[in-house]
């Protein structure tokens, strides 16, 4: 086994001298003795011993306590203190002091200063092997693509990642001992309240927790990001609860890409007027409510614009696509805002008319339809305009089905093309 070199720093030659035979003498390497501060921090860095033993009251301008900081902070070497005992009367209240094995009292049998020896390299291994496992583990946590934050058990931040500090805008330095509730403001959008205190639940439920559905996150600087995961109490090995760990994601992406899928299902790409599925499903939303009530009226009115075929044949399907959209605003300006104005396929249109009081009132929305048709518009230096024929249907029986109430409105439609068109028909 290699002998572990050792730096001894004493200005007084008799001790350091019967140090370097007592050393020697316990297996330990001494090249040399050291008699400053400064040249003690040179030797350090040139010979990279193990341990440096070091006077606590050197002569010269640096004191030992001062190079055994250096010493200790920049190059990682244990410090083992060497300090009579008037010394150390004086000096016993500084912190260096405080910490066992941190020093040795003059003069000293051998038996002793093996012993702190030993018991000093000890103490440094332990903490380099923690310290060398804490840096494993917090570049293990930094490499997640997840956000995470420890907490302790009252709830104050341990710690957090990059991925953490990037998404919450706070800086790790800043966060350590705030509360979670501090640097993590969480609110629940489905209900529109705050999140009060997660570390508090999860460790009072004593299992890990889902966020909300719609949890959204407000960053320290003011900044709304849909976040989604979970937290979880940590337990100790006999299963007492020490902390909490936050881990989420930035779900803003994801959510938007539902959001999507959602409006292609429920909304046409091309006039973002609900479709066929979602009127359909507002209509029978409103058969079920007219059910319970017996003052409860609607209509639905079926639009078919007249000679829209001519425009697409004459101008292009660009034209009739950009048509098409302006009806479906004009159509959109003639409704109040719990009407329902959907494109039901082509040049097709279907109006849903919500709590009126009779049909006089789907009557008059027809007309003024009608009337809004009748300006024309200015697309691409073409000034077009058209008509609509309008099927009107209303709950003056008890309609069942969507689809029934709209075969009636389909008929009336018909009804009011033969009619001329630029007009509108009541199904009866």
């Amino acid at each position: 086994m290699f002998a572990r070199k050792i730096l001894v720093v004493e200005d007084e030659k008799i001790i350091s001298s019967n140090i370097r035979k007592s050393l020697q003498k316990l297996g330990y390497s001494v090249s040399e003795i050291t008699k400053s501060g400064e040249e003690a921090i040179k030797k350090v860095a040139e010979t990279h011993p193990h341990l440096v033993l070091i006077d606590i009251c050197l002569a010269g301008e640096i004191d030992g306590i001062h190079i055994a900081d250096i010493i200790q902070n920049q190059f990682h070497v244990p410090v083992v203190y060497l300090t009579d005992c008037s010394e150390y009367k004086t000096l016993q209240n500084n912190n260096q002091l405080s910490e066992p094995f941190s020093y040795i009292v003059k003069p000293f049998i051998e038996s002793d200063l093996h012993f702190v020896i030993e018991m000093a390299l000890y103490k440094h291994q332990s903490k380099k092997i923690l310290y060398e496992e804490k840096q494993r583990l917090v570049a293990i946590i930094n490499s997640m693509g997840s956000a995470v934050i420890v907490t302790y058990a009252n709830g104050c931040i341990q710690m957090m990642n990059t991925r953490a500090e990037l998404i919450t805008g706070w800086k790790q330095n800043e966060a350590f001992g705030k509360d979670l509730v501090e640097v993590i403001s969480l609110v629940d959008k489905d209900v529109g309240e705050k999140i009060e205190n997660l570390a508090k639940d999860a460790i009072e439920a004593g299992e890990f927790l889902n966020l909300p559905e719609n949890c959204t996150l407000i960053t320290k600087d003011g900044k709304e990001i849909a976040i989604g995961d979970n937290i979880a109490p940590i337990r100790d090995r006999d299963g007492n609860v020490s902390g909490t760990v936050l881990v989420f994601q930035d779900i803003t992406k994801r959510k938007e890409t539902e959001a999507q899928l959602i409006r292609n299902a429920f909304y046409d790409g091309l006039t973002a007027l609900p479709n066929r599925v979602l009127f359909l499903d507002r209509l029978r939303q409103t058969i079920e409510r007219s059910k319970r009530r017996n003052d409860y009226y609607f209509a639905v009115l079926f639009l078919d614009l007249d000679g829209f075929k001519e425009i697409n044949d004459r101008f292009g399907h660009g034209i009739g696509d950009d048509f098409l959209v302006a009806i479906a605003r004009r159509l959109e300006s003639c409704l109040r805002g719990g009407d329902t104005v959907a494109r039901f396929g082509g040049d097709e249109f279907t109006v849903l008319l919500e709590d009126i009081k009779d049909v006089t009132d789907a009557t008059n929305v027809a007309k003024r339809i009608q009337e809004s048709l009748r300006s024309p518009l200015n697309l691409n230096g073409y000034e077009l305009s058209t008509t609509a024929s309008i099927g009107i249907t209303w709950n003056f029986s008890s309609y069942e089905e969507p689809a029934t109430l709209l075969r009636d409105a389909d008929i009336a439609m018909y009804r009011a093309k033969r009619k001329g068109k630029a007009t509108y028909a009541i199904f009866s």
